[in-house]
C-alpha cells in the first residue's frame, strides 16, 4: 500500500472515479444518501467555490475530500444547533477565513492505511493556505463507526464548538461541529519529528515558504 497519491479533481474522468467512492461509502455502506450524482454534480470540477481531491492507492480510487470555501457559519434553524459554553458565533466569524471540510470518506479496505487520510488532509490544507484561508470547519457524527473524530481532535487539534441534531445526510446521529486554526496547528507541530506531522505539514510548509519568498521579492522590488 505504498503507492498513495492525491490530486485535485479537475476532469470528468476523475469525477467519475470519485463517484465510485461516494457510491461505495455513502450509499451502499452508510445508506446516508439515495442519489450519488447529486453529491458531486457534473461540472463541479470547474466551480471555484469548491475543491474536491481524490486519493488513489496503486492507481485505484481510495478516498475523497471536499472543500467548500466561505461557508455560512449560521446553520438553518431546523438543524437544532447548540454551541459550547463560551463559544460566540460572531467571534468565530471574525477569527479568520473558513473552508469547510465535507464528504471526507475512505473505502473500507484502505482505512487501515493512515497515509490515505493524511495525504488527503495534506493536499486540502495546502490548497486552503494557498488561497489565504486560515481555518477549517467540519462536522463529524457522534458515535458513528469509523468516525474521524479522534483523528481530527487528537492528531490535528480540532476543537469542539457545538453540535446540531439534523443535517443534509440521512443519519440520526448528532453532528459535532469542529474548527481548526491551521496556522496554530502548523506552529505547534512544524518542528515535530513525528512521521504523521511531517507528512501533514509538508504541504503547508511548501506553500508558506513560497509565499514568504514572493513577499521578499516584492519588498526588494519596491525598495
Amino acid at each position: 500500500m505504498s503507492g498513495v497519491t492525491v490530486r485535485k479533481i479537475e476532469s470528468a474522468a476523475d469525477r467519475h472515479r470519485a463517484l465510485e467512492v461516494i457510491e461505495q461509502v455513502f450509499r451502499r455502506e452508510k445508506n446516508w444518501i439515495s442519489a450519488v450524482h447529486e453529491q458531486m454534480p457534473e461540472g463541479v470540477e470547474n466551480d471555484s467555490r469548491v475543491s474536491w481531491f481524490l486519493a488513489e492507492v496503486n492507481g485505484r480510487p481510495a478516498g475523497i475530500i471536499r472543500l467548500l470555501y466561505d461557508p455560512p457559519l449560521e446553520l438553518p434553524e431546523g438543524y437544532g444547533v447548540s454551541f459550547e459554553p463560551g463559544v460566540d458565533l460572531e467571534k468565530l466569524r471574525t477569527a479568520g477565513r473558513y473552508a469547510e471540510i465535507g464528504r471526507f470518506m475512505i473505502l473500507g479496505e484502505y482505512r487501515r492505511n493512515p497515509r490515505v487520510a493524511l495525504r488527503l488532509m495534506r493536499s486540502a490544507t495546502a490548497e486552503v493556505v494557498e488561497r489565504d484561508y486560515t481555518h477549517f470547519i467540519t462536522d463529524v457524527f457522534e458515535g458513528e463507526a469509523n468516525s474521524p473524530f479522534n483523528f481530527h481532535t487528537r492528531v490535528l487539534g480540532f476543537e469542539v464548538v457545538g453540535k446540531h441534531l439534523f443535517g443534509d445526510l440521512n443519519c440520526s446521529s448528532t453532528r459535532i461541529i469542529l474548527t481548526l486554526d491551521i496556522l496554530k496547528l502548523y506552529r505547534r507541530v512544524k518542528n515535530s519529528r513525528s512521521r504523521i506531522y511531517m507528512e501533514l505539514t509538508e504541504g503547508i510548509r511548501t506553500v508558506m515558504e513560497r509565499k514568504a519568498a514572493m513577499r521578499g521579492r516584492r519588498t526588494v522590488s519596491g525598495a
